[in-house]
């Protein structure tokens, strides 16, 4: 299964991410990205086969890479 975690240290908040997959990601008070689902902050987050295909276009298009992947 997939995995999925944002690397806080690259994000510029532009809000790809969680604006093509909001139920996976979200963005902070400032705008910064991060894995809302449970776990999502301490690293890498097993992505729900429904949101599979959109977590992966959210990673496709984050113009800094921040959005990290492990299969």
């Amino acid at each position: 299964m997939a995995k999925t975690w944002v690397d806080k240290d690259t994000c510029i908040a532009c809000g790809a991410c969680y604006s093509t997959c909001p139920d996976v990601y979200e963005g902070d008070d400032e705008g910064y990205a991060f894995v809302k689902l449970p776990g999502g902050l301490e690293g890498f987050v097993e992505v729900p086969e429904e949101f599979l295909q959109d977590a992966m276009d959210a990673r496709d298009g984050c113009p800094t890479e921040s959005v990290k992947w492990e299969d």
